[in-house]
């Protein structure tokens, strides 16, 4: 990974969890929907996430290293033989590598049967006087809501992090 590897990472899961945290939104702001422009009631969505593809010369390198190892004496050190795989040059001009990271592969509807309430005087009721509502938790809701905001959160620090640790480079290349 080059030396704005980690941003790009960061910064594709803060993208993924910004749109995470708005369909979790589109949810609770539609919880009481009964009627949708394609008809019946609304549906909940889900956010599917996808990693994305990284570097192939990181891969080969892992997979190479960790060949090569014996998982039959876990507890012991010495069983385990030198890493075999040659290092790598360092890429900071990222030519290279491609950050790994997510990124949303699609929003899809949930499949659940709606819920049914008896109400008879409701415009949307069927001919048996009962309504079809979405079949949605708050307090689930709510909970993702809070995954995507901390998820989001802590790839802020990440990228915090690591601007200081660019930032402190600089000033060493400088002295």
């Amino acid at each position: 990974m080059n030396l704005f590897g980690m941003m790009e990472t960061s910064g594709g899961a803060m993208q993924a969890e910004r749109m995470r945290a708005e369909v979790v939104a589109a949810n609770m702001a539609n919880a009481e929907t009964t009627h949708t422009a394609t008809g019946g009631a609304y549906h909940r969505q889900h956010v599917v996430f996808a990693a994305n593809q990284g570097d192939p010369e990181f891969a080969t390198s892992l997979t190479t290293a960790t060949g090569s190892m014996s998982t039959t004496d876990a507890g012991s050190t010495a069983s385990l033989p030198a890493l075999q795989a040659p290092l790598l040059p360092l890429d900071l001009n990222g030519t290279n590598s491609t950050a790994p990271g997510v990124h949303i592969a699609a929003v899809v509807e949930d499949t659940s049967p709606p819920l049914k309430r008896y109400d008879p005087g409701h415009p949307d009721a069927g001919s048996d006087g009962y309504v079809s509502y979405p079949d949605i938790n708050p307090l689930t809701e709510m909970v993702d809501l809070m995954g995507a905001t901390r998820a989001y959160g802590l790839n802020s620090s990440a990228v915090q992090a690591e601007k200081g640790m660019i930032s402190s480079a600089l000033e060493i290349a400088k002295s």
